[in-house]
């Protein structure tokens, strides 16, 4: 296979590609894997891959640093300084990083540059709440109690990340962490470890001590039973499919190990004929509908891969969405004209084909795409074309199962309750989108849909302040926001009576 020739990318730096208690070291089994650039099928570069036995010498060593208490006891005001430096050093290597996320994935540079972006804000948001996040005070009607409810880390924690968005999706589970004090052991997607390795440096360089965060990579097959059986792991969150969800939940039963997870979405974009109200309020809605389920190649676990439309105005919008679909620019990440990459592998790829195939079998309307590119640039990379489905049904496998890919269902509604009964008619319940002028529909429906994140007017933005998590199928536990610090510590009451007497409960003889 050839090598990726990109002579501005510098991988040098990525072997030894394991940290464990403080030292980069290779597998021990010598295992390697190579990385795939999914634009063009080059090795980006070959990293070590671990072995079981790799990911506990990486739980112990995180137990060790956590159980001598020199980390938990570091005062907040150090672990939110470390968090600052991190930050700031994710932003002078901005570049640098954001190269290694588009080879990686395949997302284009823009994107990758506002995700690095992204990362910084959630350090930056930990650094300042890791401050403020205070302990309670309980009135018990007692003078002579003081009751005090205290909030100490958790302990060890496994962080198991996805391939779409890897260093965010990380920074997500190891900013809290650190705030609140807990040692950890990630593992990225075995396809896009790449950023994760670099910025596992950049903690390293920022003085985080040595045994606090250790990093191993390799397939979830192989190392998955290890870092969520073992019984000196306190914590597990998981970003990732349902299937493997569960897996890592039954795995962590057998030690009442608590798990966080966030396992993807089916989510519904539901659009209101009165959200239509001129042209540029169509046309706007179009660009919304289109930014939410083809951004990433629709490889994002809340893309908007549902269009839930109002009869009277579908046909219009449909050909109009199918129109804009038609004229995304494909290419590498690395190309500043690209609007979208590839898929992240030829396996992800056919499992898309294969959805296709399952779509037209159902019955479903292809309007647009359902195949890869004619392109002759394009014919080494897993590009497909963005796809639109019309005339779906809650019925259709398509409108029920996450694709994970470049496919939009259009489902259409004559009445607000047939809206609010499609948007909630789903296993998942991660995110979903409402477009309407009327304000008190807009919080009706809002206030309806069962799902996590519900944009009104807008999709896909969030921001670190607040929880994200989803309801049903899409897991449990939150991330972000005050309530991502508080997954990664246990809550402690203390009764102290300031004025002791006996208790009086049995007689004296």
């Amino acid at each position: 296979m050839p090598t990726s020739g990109n002579e501005a990318l510098d991988t040098a730096n990525l072997r030894p590609s394991l940290w464990i208690d403080g030292r980069w070291t290779e597998s021990s089994d010598g295992g390697t894997r190579e990385i795939v650039d999914p634009s063009n099928g080059s090795v980006v570069v070959v990293v070590d891959e671990a072995t079981p036995a790799d990911a506990r010498d990486a739980v112990t060593a995180a137990r060790r640093t956590f159980d001598d208490g020199a980390w938990p006891a570091t005062a907040v005001s150090e672990r939110a300084a470390l968090l600052s430096t991190i930050a700031d050093l994710l932003q002078r290597d901005k570049e640098q990083l954001a190269h290694l996320e588009t080879v990686d994935t395949g997302k284009t540079l823009a994107e990758s540059r506002i995700d690095i972006d992204d990362v910084t804000s959630v350090f930056r948001y930990y650094a300042e709440l890791a401050a403020v996040h205070s302990d309670r005070l309980v009135d018990v009607g007692r003078p002579e109690i003081l009751s005090r409810v205290v909030h100490e880390p958790i302990g060890v924690c496994v962080m198991i990340a996805p391939w779409n968005y890897p260093l965010l999706q990380i920074s997500w589970k190891i900013a809290p962490a650190l705030a609140a004090g807990c040692t950890m052991v990630l593992k990225p997607s075995e396809v896009t470890p790449l950023s994760t390795i670099a910025f596992a440096k950049l903690v390293e360089e920022a003085g985080v001590p040595a045994g606090v965060v250790n990093l191993v990579q390799g397939s979830g097959a192989v190392l998955g039973e290890a870092l969520t059986t073992d019984p000196d792991v306190d914590f597990i969150s998981f970003t990732g499919g349902l299937a493997t969800g569960r897996t890592i939940l039954a795995a962590a039963a057998a030690n009442v190990t608590k798990v966080a997870v966030e396992l993807g979405g089916k989510n519904p974009h539901i659009v209101f004929a009165d959200a239509l109200v001129d042209d540029d309020a169509f046309a706007n809605s179009v660009d919304h509908v289109l930014t939410g389920v083809f951004l990433h190649s629709g490889q994002v676990c809340s893309a908007g891969t549902r269009l839930i439309i109002e009869e009277s105005v579908a046909d219009r919008f449909v050909a109009a969405l199918a129109e804009r679909a038609g004229h995304i620019t494909m290419g590498s990440g690395l190309d500043e004209n690209s609007e979208t990459g590839p898929l992240v592998s030829e396996a992800q790829l056919k499992k898309i084909e294969g959805f296709v195939e399952l779509g037209i079998s159902e019955g479903a309307e292809l309007v647009v795409g359902g195949r890869r590119p004619e392109d002759p640039r394009l014919a080494a990379g897993s590009f497909f074309l963005p796809t639109v489905f019309d005339r779906c049904d809650r019925s259709m496998k398509i409108v029920q199962e996450e694709t994970f890919g470049p496919i939009l269902t259009v489902e259409r509604f004559t009445t607000e309750e047939d809206a609010l009964r499609l948007g909630n008619d789903t296993n998942y319940g991660l995110a979903a989108g409402v477009r309407t002028s009327d304000s008190a529909r807009g919080e009706r429906m809002v206030r309806g849909l069962r799902h996590g994140t519900v944009w009104l007017n807008d999709f896909g933005i969030y921001t670190a302040a607040a929880e994200w998590g989803g309801f049903k199928r899409s897991g449990n536990g939150r991330e972000l926001g005050p309530s991502g610090l508080s997954e990664y510590q246990e809550a402690k009451h203390i009764w102290h009576n300031t004025s002791p007497t006996a208790a009086g409960w049995f007689s004296t003889p």
